[in-house]
This record gives structure tokens, C-alpha cells and sequence, in this order.
């Protein structure tokens, strides 16, 4: 049951814009418009039958196009929005920096009131510290198979560090990837297999 039955507060001049999802064809999408509705979203942005895990999700990059400072992001639930820990909060971390609210119905969160703007400190902080883990992970994964004798190969046409800092600009800073693809000199496919390696 949603926290907000009724339509959400906002500022004068600014939208409530929802976004609902579901992974398969066979799911059905009205229970988030429902309650997206009645929390008096102007306009529900959705991705019917795409999973999570696609990196293009076309209904969320048309919403993040759409959003302006001050402006409000309303969701049924949380795992609607991110495709993983790192995705929700890359993309929190986001909303933050534009100057966006975010609002999850079922969680009772709210990040235009002031206990709910420690939700982006929060999140900015999660996305650092699994950032870290990640790093830290394939470091001693690395060490391990080379004291053991492990033949590795070539080195990766990204390394871990350009991975992980790619994520953060496509999620973070809304860079496009074919920016990505000019700053990092790879191809689209290095690129996207070197992402899907994160989620």
C-alpha cells in the first residue's frame, strides 16, 4: 500500500512526473499508473516488457530528458526505477545535481521534505563506497590468479577504473554514449560489455 493516497505537495511551476515499469509482456502496468495517478503525476513515462537489466530503457531516458530543476520524480517503488544498487543510486545521485525531487510511493520516501533529502546523501554515499568495492574486488581477484599462476592475457581495452568512471558519467552526469565512446577512444560493444560487467 502506497503512503500516498492522495495527490503529492509541489512548487509552483514544477511537474510531478511518474515512471512505471515492468520486465515481461505479460505483466500489466495499471497498479503503478493507479497509484501514480492519484499522487497527481502529470505525465507517467513507462518501459513495458524491458527489463531492469537493459542498459537502454527508453521510457526512463525520455523522463530524464524531460525533468527540470525542481521538478518531481514519482515511482510505485524503488526497484523501478534502478537496474541494480549501483543504477539507483548513480541515478539518485543525478536527480540530486539537477536539482530534481524524487518521491517513492511505497517506501515513504520523499526527498523534497527535509528528513528525505538524507535519502541522495545517503545514496551518493552507497554509490562511492560500492564503486570501491569494485575496484578493490578485481584488484585482489587480479592478485590472487597471478599468485596461483594464472595466465590473464591481454589487459582489457578498459580497465576497471575506466569502467567504473564510465558508469558514473552515463548515470551520474547524463553523458551519452557516444560521448563516452569519443572520451574512453573504444568501441560500443568494449563499452557495453565493460557496463554490464558492473550490474
Amino acid at each position: 500500500m502506497e503512503l500516498w493516497p492522495q495527490p503529492l505537495s509541489q512548487t509552483k511551476g514544477a511537474s510531478l512526473l511518474g515512471y512505471a515499469r515492468v520486465s515481461t509482456d505479460d505483466q500489466r502496468l495499471d497498479m503503478q499508473f493507479d497509484a501514480l495517478t492519484r499522487a497527481a503525476c502529470t505525465q507517467v513515462y513507462y518501459d513495458h516488457g524491458v527489463s531492469g537489466a537493459k542498459a537502454a530503457r527508453p521510457g526512463l531516458d525520455e523522463l530524464l530528458d524531460a525533468l527540470q530543476a525542481g521538478d518531481t520524480l514519482v515511482v510505485y517503488k524503488m526497484d523501478r526505477l534502478g537496474r541494480s544498487v549501483l543504477h539507483l543510486a548513480d541515478l539518485l545521485t543525478r536527480l540530486d545535481k539537477d536539482g530534481v525531487h524524487f518521491c517513492s510511493l511505497t517506501e515513504g520516501i520523499n526527498t523534497a521534505t527535509p528528513g528525505g533529502k538524507l535519502v541522495f546523501h545517503i545514496f551518493a554515499a552507497i554509490a562511492e563506497f560500492h564503486r570501491d568495492l569494485i575496484r578493490e574486488n578485481t584488484r585482489n581477484g587480479l592478485a590472487a590468479a597471478r599468485t596461483r599462476g594464472a595466465r590473464l592475457g591481454r589487459p582489457p581495452k578498459l580497465s576497471v577504473e575506466d569502467v567504473v568512471e564510465a558508469h558514473r558519467l552515463l548515470h551520474q552526469e547524463g553523458w551519452s554514449v557516444a560521448s563516452l565512446l569519443e572520451r574512453f577512444e573504444v568501441s560500443e560493444s568494449t563499452l557495453l560489455r565493460g557496463l554490464r560487467r558492473l550490474v
